[in-house]
């Protein structure tokens, strides 16, 4: 892997967390402090990326096994690193993601039951190294996070319609992989208004670039 001159960031969180809503006021609170930066998401991000996006989100395939879901994942990330993050590390930008490696671990590692180190091993050879700066947590009980997602209006896909248990699953593995790599991790307290949690943010992004 080239060795990078930017600074990547991810935002990890279970469904219905609001990190789509929080990225959004970053990137705008960002935008007026004229601090450049670009923001990405997974899965996807990029055009072949994308395509497997619609393969693992589609609500037709109910049949999906939760291995090749980990691998698809796995091909989509690494599609995606080769396509947008590391040109932009590479030039020294701001990198923010929607989800990352975290998101595999804590899904199919840990709620799938394929097994944390078994995914992260996939998942190391499709990020060859590359791991984030550090990573913002939204922190909110399964619970609240699909209360949200019922009460929303967007489309809901294949991961949205999980039960309760599955979503506490994801949360225990997140608290698992946090435990591991405790440095890594900013935990941001999702019962906030998003305009609190975008200053905690912003403030922790801006002392990570001076």
């Amino acid at each position: 892997m080239t060795k990078k001159k930017g600074i990547f960031i991810t935002f990890e969180g279970c469904d219905g967390c609001g990190k789509t809503t929080v990225i959004s006021l970053v990137s705008k609170r960002l935008e007026e402090l004229k601090v450049p930066f670009l923001v990405t998401r997974e899965p996807g991000g990029s055009k072949i990326a994308e395509q497997i996006r619609n393969i693992i989100l589609d609500k037709k395939n109910t049949e999906e096994d939760p291995r090749t879901e980990a691998l698809l994942y796995a091909a989509s990330r690494r599609q995606h690193l080769v396509d947008v993050v590391l040109p932009a590390l590479n030039k020294g930008e701001l990198v923010l993601s929607d989800r990352y490696i975290d998101s595999s671990l804590a899904y199919q590692g840990y709620a799938r039951n394929i097994g944390i180190e078994e995914v992260k091993s996939i998942n190391d050879f499709a990020i060859d190294g590359l791991m984030p700066d550090f990573t913002f947590f939204l922190d909110l009980t399964p619970e609240e996070g699909l209360k949200r997602i019922q009460s929303r209006k967007r489309d809901s896909d294949r991961l949205d319609a999980e039960k309760l248990a599955f979503h506490k699953r994801v949360y225990e593995g997140y608290q698992i992989i946090i435990k591991n790599d405790p440095k890594r991790f900013i935990m941001i307290d999702a019962r906030q208004t998003p305009e609190e949690e975008t200053e905690e943010i912003v403030s922790a992004i801006l002392k990570a670039i001076k």
